[in-house]
């Protein structure tokens, strides 16, 4: 049996060894001069490959249609993608969250190691080679590109998403979808910064402050994630944030509000307690002084100027209104929503064809058969540590089964 698998990145490399190992004749179709770009550059530049956690705990952390997952993830999960890399000559790590990593740190050792099992196993791959159309031929197909004609008996989109374009990620997937009458659900930017009207300056510029908390409240929800932040001129990057955008993306921008908690480890009454001793031990000290003692080096003025505070201001003169104020804005301070960052600079995208149009125990379109779809073209995405790689291997290895 011939197939044609468009699309050599992390789903489609994993899907042309596993089909090739079971048999079949598989060319691998890529548009770029090299295969597994977006690979390269996932866990800047360290490539989190998946997450050593339990079928559950991965489940979990699907955020879009974690039930389709469910065949893929009890046909290929975690453990099983640690396996398989070791088992083309990777050696894994794994770190902090259970997030497992190639030893090397280096993210081209992944897609090279596939690259490297793909050729040894006999899998055709051909690279600079964009695909134009596909037809439908019998039961078959017939797939155009801009050199050749080739004949498959099952057709494998693995195109990616729209994140990260110069990777090749540019949505020619849904585009193939479309052409055989599948609905795409409306693709929005995941894991990615928050922009916030609030502009920040050159102190906090890519400062991240660690133990933070940000809360996102929306008309029927309010997330809460606690963690690292990183500030940028016009808004808020770092795994908190990464994980909020993943949660409002479909959120608009009236209806979201963003707090952010500096002293989450200290509840309202004990912030306060703290503020009145930094007080008595000190009152010659002015508001300034005390801020500072409060919050880092690069934030507290920022803070200043933003609440309108007096840094002049002797402690000793301080109100318990103004005390109280203070406390609120430490632990409840509010961030003007503007929307999320482009799609282009997103780690994965929301959205892509429809679930419900899709077998998920064998990826295969439910309207056209032999024609299937697997990793971020689907319309499921994770959180960050791994999860979203892991989709990727899971729906491939489910489709390379089940063929």
């Amino acid at each position: 049996m011939q197939i044609v698998i468009i699309g050599a990145g992390a789903a489609g490399l994993v899907c042309a060894y596993k089909l090739k190992e079971n048999g079949h004749e598989v060319i691998l179709l890529e548009k770029e001069n090299k295969v597994g770009k977006k690979i390269c550059i996932t866990g800047k530049g360290r490539c989190n490959l998946t997450n050593d956690c339990s079928n559950e705990e991965f489940i979990k952390n699907v955020v879009r249609n974690p039930k389709f997952l469910y065949s893929a993830v009890n046909t290929f999960n975690c453990q099983d993608t640690m396996e398989f890399f070791e088992s083309i000559g990777v050696k894994l790590t794994v770190e902090r969250g259970h997030r497992v990593f190639p030893c090397s740190m280096q993210a081209k050792d992944i897609s090279q190691a596939l690259e490297r099992a793909i050729k040894k196993i006999g899998v055709v791959l051909k690279t600079n080679e964009p695909v134009t159309k596909i037809k439908k031929s019998g039961e078959g197909f017939i797939v155009l590109t801009s050199k050749n004609t080739y004949y498959a008996d099952k057709v494998v989109i693995a195109t990616g998403g729209l994140s990260y374009p110069l990777t090749g990620s540019t949505g020619d997937g849904y585009n193939f979808a479309k052409s055989f009458n599948h609905t795409i659900i409306d693709c929005v930017p995941s894991l990615c910064a928050i922009k916030v009207k609030e502009s920040f300056n050159e102190k906090m510029y890519k400062f991240t402050q660690k133990n933070v908390s940000l809360t996102a409240k929306t008309k029927d929800n309010i997330y809460k994630e606690f963690g690292d932040i990183t500030f940028y001129k016009e808004g808020l990057a770092g795994p908190i944030s990464l994980t909020i955008s993943s949660l409002i993306n479909r959120e608009s921008i009236n209806d979201v509000s963003l707090y952010l908690d500096f002293k989450p480890g200290l509840t309202f009454e004990q912030l306060d307690a703290r503020i009145i001793r930094e007080i008595k031990s000190n009152t010659s000290a002015n508001m300034r002084e005390l801020i500072r003692k409060l919050l880092p080096k690069e934030v507290f003025e920022w803070f200043i100027i933003n609440t309108k505070i007096d840094g002049n201001l002797p402690i000793q003169d301080l109100k318990k209104e103004t005390r109280e104020n203070l406390v609120t804005l430490l632990k409840n301070f509010r961030l003007t929503y503007m929307g999320l960052d482009d799609i282009s600079r997103a780690t994965v995208t929301s959205g892509g064809v429809s679930i419900k149009e899709v077998n998920p125990k064998t990826m295969e379109s439910k309207i056209t058969p032999n024609l299937y779809f697997i990793g971020e073209v689907l319309d499921v995405d994770a959180f960050t540590g791994g999860f979203n790689l892991q989709i990727a291997f899971s729906t491939a290895s489910t489709l390379a089964k089940n063929i």
